[in-house]
């Protein structure tokens, strides 16, 4: 299975890793709206970026749902990070506010100059949106946004583990066909 498109000069690609620890210049995180950072990876960011990152969220909260702020990545591998404030599953027009999130976050990465960034699959895990309904917004919101003409030039969807890959896969497949 085919693991990156290229789409117009640009590269979505797919691979399983820790989005916390990757080498990148930005990644997004699906953040509360009140950008406090909880368990999961909101831990890993407090751990691994220092306090930086979190005196940075407190002036930027509290946001709304489908918003998305930057902040420094501390001590991290990446120079980023993109909060980017999501919908919980079943939340009213769920997969509306889910496109409209990650294009917001786009807007922000590219807006700062983010050439490189990563993506988690968006709203899966705690926030309970499925996985296959997460991996198809994602990836289709992403190619669209790639295919009108960006600056960002590579977008990785990092994956936790197979059961995440897989779904993810199975859409960059469907990218390419």
């Amino acid at each position: 299975m085919s693991d990156k498109v290229q789409i117009k000069n640009k590269t979505l690609s797919v691979k399983q890793c820790d989005i916390t620890d990757t080498e990148i210049d930005a990644f997004v995180f699906y953040a509360r709206n009140d950008l406090k950072l909880g368990s999961g990876f909101g831990n890993a960011i407090a751990l691994r970026g220092g306090p930086t990152v979190r005196k940075e969220l407190e002036n930027l909260g509290p946001v709304n749902v489908t918003d998305a702020v930057i902040t420094t990545a501390g001590g991290m591998k990446a120079k980023k990070i993109i909060h980017a404030v999501g919908p919980k599953f079943q939340e009213q027009d769920t997969v509306k506010k889910l496109k409209l999130t990650i294009l917001n976050a786009l807007k922000v990465a590219e807006s700062n100059g983010v050439e490189k960034i990563a993506f988690p699959p968006m709203g899966s895990g705690f926030y309970g949106v499925p996985l296959d309904e997460s991996a198809k917004i994602t990836t289709e919101t992403i190619a669209e946004y790639l295919k009108n003409g960006s600056e960002i030039k590579e977008v990785v969807i990092c994956a936790n583990d197979n059961r995440e890959l897989k779904p993810l896969q199975e859409q960059l497949k469907k990218l390419s066909n």
